[in-house]
């Protein structure tokens, strides 16, 4: 008897690691301020699973961008490991994690940074360049993806002469487009008035459920909130809640 749950309890736990995008495992960050130590992150376990549309919320300081910039290997851990698509990403060289990131990993930044002397599909492009994708097969998946986001027709203009809404649709475009194994969004609806933040998200949402894109999000917008199928709520460092919703 005891063998046999042993097997069950393996059989669960591959099934578990196979189907988690991230693996978080006793994660701390403490940061130096002057002579002070200051935790950000405090003994975290987390894990993020194939599919999730998730968010981190808590108030300023409670190390919601901290964890974001260690899920996408932008910090490193003062102590605890951290697994991304499989691979731990602790101790890793610059070159190494620029790699895995290029691979895995899209990127969406309340300041949109877009490439300005770029123009809207060289921006949703550019990822994919420097993945090496052949120029038609990037070029149709570009424009494809544009035209699925509401884009269509604004492929040759370059970011200034685009509005807010449409530029982060651009860097939505852009992180989808390389199909990475997960998205990772800071604040994406800071810059947005409420109409625009609104059509983000549920674009976003209609992405996660048809193309199983994984998502996690930083914010403060209670909007961005009532949004997800997951809510990680973080205070002082450390994870109070852990909420899924159907």
């Amino acid at each position: 008897m005891v063998a046999a749950d042993t097997r069950r309890f393996a059989v669960h736990a591959s099934e578990s690691a196979s189907r988690a995008v991230v693996r978080i495992e006793h994660l701390s960050r403490v940061y130096r301020q002057d002579s002070l130590a200051v935790r950000a992150l405090d003994d975290i376990d987390l894990e993020i699973d194939e599919g999730d549309f998730a968010v981190l919320v808590g108030p300023s300081g409670s190390g919601k961008t901290t964890l974001l910039n260690m899920i996408g290997g932008l910090d490193s851990p003062t102590e605890g490991r951290i697994w991304l698509a499989g691979t731990e990403i602790g101790g890793m060289g610059k070159g190494e994690l620029s790699a895995l990131r290029l691979r895995h990993i899209g990127f969406v930044f309340q300041e949109f940074n877009l490439i300005p002397v770029l123009s809207a599909l060289e921006n949703v492009e550019f990822v994919m360049l420097l993945q090496g994708v052949p120029t038609a097969d990037r070029r149709d998946r570009s424009l494809a993806l544009m035209k699925e986001l509401g884009l269509e027709g604004l492929e040759h203009r370059r970011p200034a002469e685009l509005s807010g809404g449409q530029q982060q649709r651009v860097a939505v475009a852009r992180a989808i487009a390389a199909q990475p194994s997960i998205v990772l969004l800071d604040e994406p609806t800071a810059n947005l008035d409420s109409k625009a933040g609104a059509a983000l998200m549920d674009l976003m949402r209609r992405l996660n459920q048809q193309r199983g894109t994984t998502f996690i999000f930083s914010t403060h917008d209670p909007m961005v909130v009532e949004r997800a199928r997951r809510v990680i709520r973080l205070r002082d460092g450390r994870i109070e809640a852990d909420e899924r919703r159907t």
